[in-house]
Order: C-alpha cells, then structure tokens, then sequence
C-alpha cells in the first residue's frame, strides 16, 4: 500500500471535536520548523557525501519529519522508520495500521506500511520478513542512493549484515543527525521555550508541595502530571533523590519517606510540548532550612555553574573551554557528575563535554543559536548529601542567554 502525498500546507486538517491550546501554540509556524529541521538533515547529507538515510530512532523521526508515533515503543521496536533521501521523496514507514496518522504532514510524499523482521514481532517468520525489507531497500538503492552506501542510525546485526550482503554499505546516521540538530532555528527556541514553561511550572508544584512524610515517587510524580496536562510526551529519567540517597548521585526515585530537613535533589529530563526537551535540576531542603553542610553544597554547585557558564560563547573551544573549567575539589571529584555540559533539543545532544580526566569531545567549538545546559553536582565522596543543578541556555552573540528562569535558592 502507497499514499502518493499532494497536500496544500495552508490547509489544516479537520476534526470534530473541541483542542486547548498548548503553550505558545499560536506563535509557532509549523511549517517554518518543519522544513527547517528536514532541510538541515538534507543538507548534513550531501557534506558527507551521501545521497540518503534510513532512520528508526523516533527522536530522530520526529526531528526529520514532526511523525509521531509510540515514540517510547518504538525505542525498543524497529517497527517504525523513515526514507530521507537528498533527492527523492520523502518515505514514513508506518506501524501497522497506523497511517493516518501523518497525513497532515506535507513535508512526506509517501507513507508505506513498515516491513518489520525483529523477532518480537515476526518469531520464526523473521528472516523471510527480513528479506522483504532488503528488497526493499535494495528497491530505494535504484532510484535514490545509486552509490549503495546508506545511513543508518539504529538497526540490529542481521540486517547489516544482509545488506552488506547485498552489495549497500551502512554508515552511520547518528553523527548525521546529531550535527543537523546542533543549530535551532527560531521556531525550535520556541518550542524549547514552552517545555521550559511545562517544566517551570511542575518545578514550582514540586517545590510547593514538597513537605516531610511523602515519599520520593509522590514528588516526582507531579512533574510527570504536570507535563503530560500541558501536551509533554515523556521523561527520560526519573532521577530525584532525598537524604543520603542524594549521594552518590543518579538513584532513581523510590517509595522511600521525604524526612524533615533533608536535602531533596532532582533532574527534570523531561519532553515535553512539540517533544523538546527541558533539562533543568534543583536541590531543595524540606522545611526550607538549610543547615550549614546544605549550604556549603549548595553554594559551590552554583560557583562551578556561574564559573563555566561565563567562559562560553561563540567561537569558544571544547579544548579552551575544559581547560579553563571550574575546578571540582579533591575529595568531591570521584562523584563527579558525567559531564559539564551538554547539547539539548528533542532530548539531550551533542556535544557532550566530560572533566578532563574522562575523555569525551574535544575537537569542536561553541556556536551562536547552539542550546545547551551546564551542570554540576556536589557530593563528596562518603559524605551525607550531595546537590545538582542545572541551567538551560542558547548561546547568543556575546555570551549564554538563560532560558531556564526557576530561581536557585538564596542563601
């Protein structure tokens, strides 16, 4: 089955029943943000010299193409993916039965139904059906990508190895997409935005809220209510702690009982309207009282924040920037956090920028429209408690422009 695609963007489609709007809603012109986001996939395309890609990743979908689908489902599932080639049209394979669902999407010129051959989905049919996709593929390789080399992001071993086979070589898509999605458009910063609302508003809910005799997962849970009222999608994480469980860091919420005064750290991870994400972290004290050890953290956690968010602005260096990086003390260094600073979008991106003594990117540099958040955490290593912050900005002309706008405490 084939739907050949001929759809006038200026008309919407239709319903019969009665929507809320989102935040921002009005001030976003979708169809700016879509073609802007497929064009930069396009174009990262033809620099590699490649003439198409294949995507499975539903993040990476939902940048190419706004198709949206069972994203978390299809995390775990190749049951849904997607033909972009530099020349040609633009290819949705849907899950079964599920076409309808993008036909209002005008940037795809065609929507088949996905041929899937994992084993969950097809048992002891899955290498016939495995077959099916290579033909296929090979079908696409004809008209699209006569050089039989093809980006892939995710795929499983007997597929690569089939199509190997075949005579397509893959590469990979993921340094593709990640490079097409470092520089937001007008649009994605406003989309970005009304996450960071969502997220801002659960964030408040939380801090209010927050009182001795509720356990971990009852705070966390308002921040997934909050987003999924206001039109969010997911969380990536559900990092939130509270006592001595907040060091070391990266435990998960539990049914474990909030207790008077005790430090209560989080990482919102949270994807909210349009499937942008807001990545922003706070640390309170139930009661609101900080004892002179809370505040200690507290404060060199935002030392290390404002220290590292100074240096960054266009043209900086990975290199320069991690040299001249905050220092993290001795006896807190083994809990370092994994990273300083990352790039954020429909999720967490690249660059991901690691202390100097665990690796990670070096070569690259900071550039205007870039969107990232500076982190830290503070915890020392046996010690009681730890905290972790974290701040979302655009780089702009001069310097990091703040998009996350929950104060941090004054003490």
């Amino acid at each position: 089955m084939r739907f050949n695609r001929k759809i006038n963007p200026n008309i919407k489609p239709k319903q019969n029943f009665v929507t809320k709007k989102r935040l921002r809603e009005d001030e976003i012109n979708f169809h700016k943000l879509r073609s802007y986001r497929l064009d930069r996939v396009k174009k990262e395309l033809e620099k590699n010299n490649l003439e198409a890609c294949i995507l499975f990743d539903p993040v990476n979908v939902r940048y190419a193409l706004d198709a949206v689908n069972m994203s978390v489902y299809n995390m775990h599932n190749l049951t849904r993916y997607c033909f972009i080639p530099v020349n040609g049209p633009v290819i949705l394979y849907e899950y079964f039965n599920c076409e309808k669902l993008s036909e209002h999407l005008n940037l795809i010129n065609e929507i088949r139904p996905a041929i899937t051959w994992d084993y969950f989905s097809n048992g002891d049919q899955a290498g016939i059906q495995l077959e099916k996709w290579i033909n296929e593929v090979k079908d696409l390789s004809n008209s699209y990508f006569k050089t039989k080399k093809l980006a892939i992001d995710v795929i499983n071993g007997p597929a690569i190895t089939a199509l190997n086979k075949s005579g397509i070589e893959v590469v990979d898509a993921k340094s593709i997409v990640e490079q097409a999605r470092v520089i937001k458009s007008p649009e994605e910063l406003k989309c970005m935005k009304a996450a960071i609302d969502v997220a801002e508003i659960a964030v408040n809910k939380m801090r209010n809220e927050l009182e001795a005799g509720m356990t971990e997962d009852e705070l966390w849970s308002i921040l997934h209510k909050t987003n999924i009222e206001h039109g969010g999608e997911w969380v990536e994480c559900r990092i939130l702690s509270s006592g001595e469980r907040t060091n070391p860091w990266m435990q998960e919420s539990s049914n474990k009982i909030i207790q008077s005064g005790e430090m209560v750290s989080f990482d919102t991870d949270m994807v909210g309207p349009y499937g942008y994400c807001a990545d922003i972290s706070r640390a309170f004290v139930e009661g609101n009282k900080f004892n002179d050890e809370q505040k200690k953290l507290y404060l060199m956690g935002v030392e290390q924040i404002n220290h590292n968010s100074r240096l960054i602005k266009p043209g900086l260096s990975f290199k320069e920037f991690t040299e001249k990086s905050w220092k993290l003390p001795k006896e807190y260094y083994g809990n370092r956090y994994s990273c300083m600073v990352h790039g954020i979008g429909l999720c967490d991106e690249w660059p991901m920028i690691r202390y100097p003594t665990d690796g990670g990117q070096r070569e690259g540099r900071f550039e205007k429209n870039m969107t990232i958040t500076v982190e830290t955490y503070i915890g020392k290593v046996g010690g009681k408690e730890g905290v972790k912050l974290e701040q979302q900005y655009l780089v702009g002309n001069n310097g990091l422009e703040l998009m996350s706008h929950h104060p941090l405490e004054n003490l």
